[in-house]
């Protein structure tokens, strides 16, 4: 009898969930005669779009998408967290929900845990945006100083309260920022407060924003911020919030009635204790074809992995842009190591990004034949507002 052929996905990110789609789909041109039995492991529940951890930060909207929803037909579904990978064996141990150790035999194992958002220390107040537990309680406490504000007489702490800081001036900060401010001045109307009071600053550690891309879309983007209303701080990174107050290396300290913390990405660090060779930034090495380097079987993509575009020696960033594409690509290579075919070579996207600038409103840039392409407006909305949905295969 022939063995079924087991590929185990751990993390059902962006890079997790079109994994399996691509995996699904290339291999069925054929496993040797071998019948596809496909699992996905991630610690969630649910598949949580993070891209949007700004909604729930500013509405009661939900980011989160049922499992049954994202998986091909006929994948199992384990709610759990690898804690082994026996390399030689070609088996995993994973600590379910419960608390419980069970071992699992694969075939193919395709690492896809993604990144963790950089977190403020403890000691420097406010709240990082980690996660959807951390945005709902940047909604309620932005949302009870609006409260306070409106029953409050003295005019400099009514102020305070009606001011918001976001530091770290990155995609994300720069999209909660935008975000931010919309509803803060819809709330404040509510509460019979003046909207033109509220104020959102956002700190820029770096000289200009964007530094993805050109100086004059940084500039745009700088423009559209400070037409919304947003107090951009550029070249200043906050230390800390303490007593009301955000402090900075230099100057005078600015009164908030919060702090949010946007401070980018760093790759999972759960991947240092799985005995996979990881680079000095801890993202796991693969070769031009997404194989783990001396660990036969295995795979690594989207944040998680450090991949290199063989032809101009560029990694990818993580982003969801790169990762998508790389786990498409992975259906193929896997189909071809199984049956002793070329497998496809990872290749670079097209350099450009989509920033969502509160509702209805985005912007888009590419640079393709030399020349950098920019849409914003109604129009930059709705393709970032794809994007979104594309990623966490929303319909």
């Amino acid at each position: 009898m022939i063995k079924d052929f087991t590929c185990v996905v751990v993390g059902g990110g962006f890079a997790g969930i079109h994994a399996l789609k691509a995996i699904h789909k290339g291999c069925q041109k054929g496993l040797n005669g071998r019948k596809l039995r496909l699992f996905l492991i991630d610690q969630g529940s649910a598949h949580v779009r993070k891209v949007l951890l700004f909604r729930p930060a500013v509405s009661g909207e939900s980011i989160t998408v049922p499992w049954e929803q994202v998986m091909p037909e006929g994948t199992r579904f384990i709610q759990g967290r690898v804690t082994n990978i026996d390399k030689e064996s070609k088996l995993l141990s994973l600590e379910d929900g419960r608390g419980q150790e069970h071992r699992m035999e694969y075939d193919v194992l395709v690492m896809a845990v993604g990144s963790v958002v950089r977190q403020a220390a403890p000691e420097q107040g406010g709240i990082s945006l980690t996660g959807m537990e951390a945005a709902e309680r940047i909604r309620e406490h932005w949302q009870s100083n609006l409260r306070l504000a409106a029953a409050e007489t003295d005019a400099q702490e009514k102020q305070r309260l009606m001011s918001i800081a976001v530091a770290g001036a990155g995609i994300t900060g720069i999209e909660t920022s935008a975000e931010l401010i919309h509803a803060m001045r819809a709330e404040a109307g509510k509460l019979r407060l003046d909207p033109e009071h509220i104020r959102v600053h956002l700190f820029n550690a770096q000289d200009r924003l964007f530094l993805e891309g050109p100086a004059k879309v940084g500039k745009r983007l700088e423009r559209y911020l400070t037409e919304l209303g947003i107090v951009l701080h550029q070249g200043r990174r906050a230390l800390k919030e303490e007593q009301g107050q955000l402090h900075f290396l230099e100057g005078a300290p600015i009164p908030v009635g919060l702090t949010v913390w946007t401070l980018g990405l760093a790759p999972n660090p759960a991947l240092l204790s799985l005995g996979l060779p990881v680079t000095a930034d801890g993202q796991i090495v693969v070769d031009e074809s997404y194989r783990v380097k001396d660990a036969p079987g295995i795979y690594g993509i989207g944040d998680c992995a450090h991949v290199v575009d063989p032809a101009s020696g560029a990694a990818d960033r993580m982003t969801c842009k790169e990762a998508i594409p790389q786990a498409a690509r992975l259906g193929g290579i896997v189909q071809a190591d199984v049956t002793g075919t070329p497998a496809a070579k990872h290749r670079s996207v097209n350099e450009g990004y989509t920033v969502g600038l509160g509702p209805g409103h985005g912007l888009v840039w590419s640079r393709a034949w030399g020349m950098d392409l920019m849409i914003t407006g109604k129009l930059a909305y709705k393709v970032k507002s794809f994007m979104w949905n594309y990623s966490s295969m929303v319909r």
